[in-house]
């Protein structure tokens, strides 16, 4: 949704994406949307939440998504806003997401992807992956999420290898890259 505001356009804040270099300098701000049609590296977060039991939680896309609907991903991931910290955005993508408010994450790492994703969209993300662990309740918000599920790492990356089309693209190398770190923080 654009709001008009006498003769400029503005865009809210959840419809628009950071523009980055290879260097994940910001170049620059664009509308969500359409930086997933043309392909513009842009910023993004990816959270992997663990639980005492060293599991990882996934979430299956809900189906009314612009893109990778009903595909199962990592914990949740989304875009920093124009002056939002990573850690900050993915605070609020789990809150947005799943309900879970007051978990630590920790940054571990970046990841760039370039990925088609069906109806003329793409992915182009310079992806900042963060780790937490997480022992409290999940509200899944149905407009976000359709499902959760914990799954130990050895049946998940089975799962990964054997039925990769369940998917979204960035969750293989999303968990992969958590797994191999395994930087469990405490959470509230």
């Amino acid at each position: 949704m654009t709001l008009h505001l006498g003769r400029a356009a503005v865009q809210p804040d959840d419809d628009v994406v950071v523009l980055v270099d290879e260097r994940d300098t910001s170049i620059g701000v664009a509308p969500k949307l359409d930086v997933h049609r043309d392909g513009r590296l842009h910023r993004a977060v990816s959270v992997v939440l663990f639980d005492d039991r060293g599991r990882v939680m996934l979430q299956r896309r809900a189906d009314a998504k612009y893109h990778s609907g009903g595909l199962w991903s990592n914990s949740c991931c989304g875009h920093p806003r124009p002056g939002e910290s990573v850690e900050d955005a993915a605070g609020r993508r789990l809150s947005d997401e799943l309900g879970v408010a007051g978990c630590a994450v920790t940054r571990i790492g970046e990841l760039a992807y370039f990925a088609e994703l069906g109806n003329g969209l793409v992915e182009h993300e310079l992806d900042h992956i963060l780790v937490g662990q997480w022992r409290g309740a999940v509200t899944p918000n149905p407009l976000e999420v359709s499902e959760i599920r914990w799954v130990d790492p050895p049946t998940l990356l089975l799962d990964l290898a054997e039925v990769p089309t369940a998917y979204t693209p960035w969750a293989g190398p999303v968990i992969a890259r958590a797994l191999e770190t395994r930087t469990l923080t405490k959470c509230l």
